[in-house]
C-alpha cells in the first residue's frame, strides 16, 4: 500500500506540470480552434529563464525562488504574445492548416534558436527552493513536489477566477462561442486572442520552471516529449475544457509515474500515446468535452 500510494502521489506531482503545459493547449485551441505546437518550446524557454534568473535572485530560499517564478512567467508570457502577433494573426483569415504548418515551423525555429543561443549541453537545473525530505508514514515527499502542488494550485484557481469572473474572462469566452457575435458587441478580438496566448504561456513558463525542480538538467529539445504529453492529457480530457485539461494531466501524470515503477518502464510514453488513439477513436470529443454539431 506504500509503494502505491508513493507512486500516486509522484504521480499526483508530475501530472500537475502536465496540466499546467495542457492549459495553454486548450485555451488556444478553444479560442482559435488550432493546436500552437510552438507551445512546448514556450515551456522550455521557462525552464531556461529560471536558469538565468536565479543568477541574479538568492539560490534555496522562498521569495527568490517565487521572484523567478514569477519573472519566467512574464518573459514567456511576453514570447507567447509576441508569436501570436508575428507568426499567427497575419494567417487567421487563411486556412488553419497554414497556421498549423506555421507552428510547427514556429517550434523548430525556437528549439533551433536555443540550442544557437543557450548551447546544446544540458545545464544543471536551477536550484530555486530549500530541499528537503519529508517522511509521513512511510511516504516520501520532497519541498520541490510540495512546491509543485502548491504553485499548481494557486495558478488553478487563479485561472478560474480569471476565465470566470472578470471582463476579460467573459470576453474570452464569448470569443470561443463566436468570434463573429463577440467582434459586434464590441469586443477587440486581437486584444483577448493576444491576452489568451499570454496567459496560457505563463503556465507554460511555470511549468517550465517546476518540471526543471525536478530534474537535474535543462536543454533546449526539453519541452518536446513533455509538451506531446501534455498534448495527449488535453485531447485526453477535452481539447478546449479547462478543467478537462487539468484532468487529463493528472491522469497522464499518475499513468506515467505507474508504468515507471513496474516492468512496464520501458513502455511509458508508447503507454501515454496509446492512450492518445484509444481516446480519438472512442471518445474523440474527451472526458468533459461535449460533441459539436457543424453546419456544413
Amino acid at each position: 500500500m506504500n509503494e502505491f500510494l508513493q507512486q500516486l502521489l509522484n504521480g499526483l506531482s508530475l501530472g500537475a506540470i502536465y496540466a499546467l503545459i495542457a492549459l495553454g493547449y486548450t485555451m488556444v485551441y478553444g479560442v482559435l480552434r488550432f493546436i500552437n505546437f510552438a507551445h512546448s518550446d514556450v515551456f522550455m524557454v521557462g525552464a531556461f529563464a529560471g536558469y538565468y534568473l536565479s543568477r541574479y535572485f538568492p539560490k534555496a530560499s522562498l521569495p527568490g525562488g517565487f521572484a523567478v517564478l514569477i519573472g519566467a512567467m512574464l518573459i514567456c508570457a511576453l514570447l507567447g504574445i509576441v508569436i501570436e502577433r508575428l507568426a499567427y494573426r497575419p494567417l487567421r483569415s487563411h486556412s488553419k492548416l497554414n497556421v498549423l504548418i506555421t507552428a510547427i515551423g514556429v517550434s523548430l525555429f525556437l528549439e533551433n534558436t536555443g540550442q544557437f543561443i543557450f548551447g546544446a549541453a544540458p545545464k544543471p537545473s536551477p536550484v530555486l527552493f530549500p530541499f528537503k525530505l519529508f517522511n509521513f508514514g512511510g511516504l516520501v515527499l520532497s519541498s520541490n513536489q510540495i512546491a509543485v502542488f502548491v504553485v499548481t494550485i494557486v495558478l488553478l484557481i487563479s485561472l478560474h477566477f480569471i476565465v470566470m469572473r472578470t471582463k476579460i474572462g467573459t470576453a474570452m469566452r464569448a470569443l470561443s462561442f463566436n468570434p463573429v457575435a463577440a467582434s459586434l458587441v464590441g469586443i477587440n478580438n486581437d486584444i483577448v486572442i493576444s491576452f489568451t496566448f499570454g496567459l496560457g504561456s505563463a503556465l507554460a513558463g511555470a511549468g517550465g520552471i517546476l518540471y526543471s525542480m525536478n530534474y537535474p538538467a535543462i536543454d533546449p529539445l526539453m519541452g518536446i516529449l513533455p509538451g506531446l504529453k501534455a498534448f495527449v492529457a488535453a485531447v485526453l480530457g477535452g481539447i478546449g475544457n479547462i478543467p478537462g485539461a487539468a484532468l487529463g494531466g493528472v491522469l497522464i501524470g499518475v499513468i506515467e509515474s505507474f508504468s515507471n515503477g513496474s516492468h512496464w518502464s520501458t513502455w511509458t510514453d508508447a503507454i501515454a500515446f496509446t492512450l492518445l488513439i484509444l481516446i480519438l477513436l472512442f471518445r474523440p470529443s474527451g472526458l468533459l468535452g461535449k460533441l459539436e454539431v457543424e453546419k456544413v
